[in-house]
């Protein structure tokens, strides 16, 4: 039984490999077993294909509003994760070190901090400009 739109979903599967790279979503997808695929499927035609294929705001937006909204909910794997899109929709150094000054503003400085450890991660990872 399919439970999501089959061209929502490869709309999907093309927005989440150009941000989070072909072969992260492909380990992901892979790894699914008949318990996690059903989520693995629907959260790329919902989030990805519904949410990010929306061509109202760019890829870059959607990727600072996803850092902000992730270091809220103190999510930090995905946060990280994110950031390493962010990175890939041209979400600069800067960029990522404001949209980390507003966590601190608006969730405190403790989440704040566990978001610069992250960032930190993702940055050293990064080629030298």
């Amino acid at each position: 039984m399919t439970i999501f739109d089959e061209d929502l979903f490869l709309k999907g599967l093309d927005q989440r490999k150009a941000t989070l790279g072909a072969g992260y979503v492909e380990r992901n997808l892979a790894a699914a077993d008949d318990f996690s695929r059903p989520f693995q499927e629907a959260m790329t035609a919902w989030c990805w294909g519904f949410g990010w294929g929306d061509d109202t705001l760019p890829p870059k937006t959607r990727s600072m509003l996803n850092l902000a909204m992730l270091g809220a909910l103190g999510k930090m794997h995905e946060w990280e994760l994110h950031c390493r899109g962010a990175i890939t929709n041209g979400v600069t150094r800067e960029e990522i070190r404001a949209i980390l000054h507003v966590i601190g503003i608006y969730c405190g400085v403790p989440q704040a901090l566990e978001c610069f450890r992250a960032a930190r991660k993702v940055l050293e990872e990064q080629p030298a400009p």
